[in-house]
């Protein structure tokens, strides 16, 4: 996996998260580091900005697309006209603006290896167990007692933190903080919403698993 960001501090954050979920990554700060790394580690994704110091990263995703077409490409930027989100999208495999979510990024990266890449390409982690729910991190589904069920990236990102904390009553502040990053919003009812939705798909599949501890916050039963 190839990171190509300017910017350290979101360089570092994707590094991380992608090392943590089983990438491989190398990184470059600009078009030319990109190219020369390409040619050396020839990476099966790239994750590529779009604004970079020394040029154009669609340019270099099209460099990418002739030289090495197995190569998935996903860009990531600020740009969200529909004229560039359509125009990277003829050169690439998928299109992320900024500001994102660290989950989803990984998320549709995994989605796009699995439409291009063999299934070996994919880092394998061990499932997250509750009970009889599973978490599968690899391919980002849930199955609760052998069924499964569809979340959202966002809906992912908070069932996978609850489960990480099973058996604690999380406050919303820290919810918030991190599947949202959100750092000053308690009055916001976006944990409440996504919590409902979590619900409403797995009392589907058992016995209410998600509780409330009113004024304080959530965790599983």
């Amino acid at each position: 996996m190839l990171v190509v960001e300017d910017e350290p501090s979101i360089a570092d954050v994707l590094s991380i998260a992608l090392r943590y979920h089983g990438f491989e990554v190398s990184t470059a700060a600009t078009v030319r580091q990109a190219r020369y790394l390409v040619e050396r580690v020839r990476p099966d994704a790239v994750l590529l900005d779009v604004m970079l110091p020394d040029g154009d990263g669609r340019e270099l995703g099209r460099e990418l697309r002739t030289a090495q077409p197995e190569t998935a490409i996903v860009f990531l930027t600020a740009r969200d006209a529909p004229a560039e989100i359509v125009g990277a999208l003829g050169v690439g495999d998928d299109y992320i603006t900024k500001p994102f979510h660290i989950d989803e990024v990984v998320a549709r990266i995994a989605a796009v290896l699995r439409r291009t890449r063999p299934a070996d390409v994919l880092p394998r982690r061990p499932p997250l167990r509750h009970g009889d729910l599973e978490l599968d991190e690899t391919t980002y589904s849930v199955r609760r007692a052998g069924r499964s069920t569809q979340l959202t990236p966002t809906e992912y990102a908070l069932l996978r933190f609850l489960v990480r904390n099973a058996g604690q009553i999380v406050p919303k502040e820290q919810l918030l903080r991190h599947v949202w990053q959100y750092e000053h919003a308690a009055e916001s009812t976006v944990v409440e919403t996504y919590i409902s939705y979590l619900r409403r798909k797995l009392d589907a599949l058992g016995p209410p698993l998600i509780t409330t501890r009113r004024g304080v916050g959530y965790g599983l039963v």
